[in-house]
């Protein structure tokens, strides 16, 4: 059967499960636009900037452990959405970018949108192609998709030129077959298993599919037979946490606080994570945190089966069949003067089972981590490479990826400026996801910042470049203008009311806090 290469791709991926494609397409991608209608069952979502495609992509794959689309435009519109997928890719995610291009031989006249999308794609992408002909593009995509797909999941970029989009193919491709994670031998699991068995000061540090729920209980096993300490790394892509599951300590995000930590540790474990390392560079401060005297024991790669070499050390030990776990215990609810702390204390105190938080609230974040680890069990997500704007796509593509659940995107004002134009998105698809705004009005961690750079009473310049309250962001106006039902708070007991009503009813909403 004829079609065009780009109905055989979007039929390819349809036949192997993809279900969503997040677009911001443009004229070179017209082709892929009209396929999607030509083939069912591939939702596309239209977001109105490319950061917020490639971060709903991002969430949609943590929590579906499966690849949603992005429908690019051209390098410029690549460009827009690096900054998620250098997120995505930190965080492992499974996300394939159809990015349109010009026809290959209109290319070579230097048109005003031409661009290296080879040299961009790059840095953000484990698999990269440059599709050459209608008729291979269905198996270039099958390709993407399986690369994309190979755990524990990565970035795929095709770049697809307009001529082989429209060109003529004879149909779709078939799914390629995908390798399990690969198990980590016994030699491995005995070193450990000794290092684990010597009674010394020793910390299990868990990261990737290290944190889903089957590998923490087997960590919570090998912590209740040996006293070991059970940390999870410091921004978890997803993390399985609540009532049931062990209650896990967060490795500190300042580098002092690691080197203070790890100084009282002989043997550091590491399961799906690498040896901590600083964020950033600081005078006088190590960019590797694993101090003398603390000796790194390496028990799996985030490339292997973590929770099956987390069982298998258990067993090596003769840990107990059935671990412990945390009670679920229901906070109460905080009245009073709104902070960091009882803002915290305010969501746990509401917070329902399944809850899925997405966490890019900065400074003011670590209060509810820390009061929500007896609440009922939920998914907790946070951002995974440094790169602000996250928070809102990524919940935005949570709740795609799992409708039957209510998200709740904890975003600091800030960082959630960057891509509010999720709010449309989330409006339009009418997806249950709370924002709740921490408004404090300024970059506080900048604030921070200069201190720890020997700046303990900013200039005018400097508290000008982190303050955001001349002229202050009106979170109702915003979220009210792209569709979203919005409020604003100002006590702990007004964000208890407001919130537990706003996880109870379907659909967007946008709850303002004043801190």
């Amino acid at each position: 059967m004829q079609m065009t290469g780009a109905e055989s791709l979007i039929r390819t991926a349809a036949a192997v499960g993809v279900e969503v494609c997040f677009a911001n397409p443009g004229t070179t991608e017209m082709h892929l636009v009209a396929a999607l209608d030509e083939v069912s069952g591939v939702r596309g979502v239209l977001g109105l900037f490319e950061g917020v495609c490639t971060g709903a992509a991002d969430g949609y794959g943590r929590m579906c452990d499966k690849p949603a689309l992005t429908l690019l435009h051209l390098g410029p519109g690549f460009a827009n959405g690096i900054a998620n997928l250098h997120n995505a890719r930190r965080a492992h995610s499974p996300v394939v970018n159809l990015v349109g291009d010009h026809a290959s031989w209109h290319v070579h006249a230097d048109p005003p949108l031409a661009s290296d999308i080879e040299s961009l794609a790059r840095p953000v992408s484990s698999w990269l192609r440059i599709a050459k002909s209608a008729g291979d593009l269905a198996r270039d995509g099958a390709e993407a998709i399986a690369a994309a797909s190979r755990l524990p999941g990565s970035v795929a970029t095709l770049v697809v030129p307009s001529d082989v989009a429209w060109g003529e193919a004879s149909g779709p491709a078939s799914a390629l077959t995908l390798q399990p994670l690969a198990s980590v031998d016994g030699t491995r699991i005995e070193s450990v298993a000794r290092v684990v068995r010597s009674g010394e000061p020793t910390l299990l540090l868990l990261g990737a599919r290290g944190l889903r729920e089957r590998a923490q209980r087997a960590a919570a096993r090998i912590a209740e037979r040996t006293g070991c300490r059970l940390f999870c790394e410091t921004f978890p892509a997803r993390m399985e946490r609540g009532a049931g599951l062990p209650v896990l300590e967060r490795l500190p995000y300042f580098p002092e606080q690691v080197i203070e930590l790890l100084g009282s540790v002989r043997n550091l474990i590491l399961a799906g994570v690498s040896e901590p390392v600083a964020f950033f560079g600081y005078p006088e401060t190590p960019s590797r945190l694993v101090p003398d005297g603390c000796i790194s024991h390496r028990l799996a790669e985030p490339e292997e089966d973590v929770a099956l070499a987390l069982e298998d050390l258990a067993a090596a030990i003769a840990a107990a069949s059935e671990p412990g776990g945390a009670e679920w215990v229901t906070p109460g609810r905080p009245t009073g003067e709104l902070t960091p702390a009882t803002l915290g204390a305010a969501i746990a105190a509401v917070q329902p089972e399944g809850l899925i938080v997405m966490d890019e609230a900065a400074t003011s974040g670590l209060p509810h981590f820390l009061a929500s680890a007896h609440c009922p069990p939920h998914t907790y997500m946070s951002l995974t490479g440094g790169a602000i704007g996250q928070g809102l796509p990524c919940a935005t593509g949570a709740a795609l990826a799992c409708p039957e659940r209510p998200v709740l995107a904890f975003q600091a004002d800030g960082s959630g400026m960057y891509t509010l134009q999720s709010l449309w998105t989330q409006a339009r698809e009418g997806l249950d996801v709370t924002t709740l705004i921490c408004a404090n009005r300024q970059y506080r961690i900048l604030r921070i910042e200069l201190g720890r750079a020997g700046v303990p009473e900013p200039g005018a310049q400097a508290l000008a470049l982190t303050d955001l309250s001349n002229p202050s962001i009106d979170w109702v106006g915003l979220g009210t203008a792209l569709g979203v039902p919005s409020e604003r708070v100002e006590s702990a007991d007004a964000v208890v009311r407001s919130l537990e009503r706003a996880l109870a009813e379907p659909g967007p909403h946008l709850i303002e806090a004043l801190l």
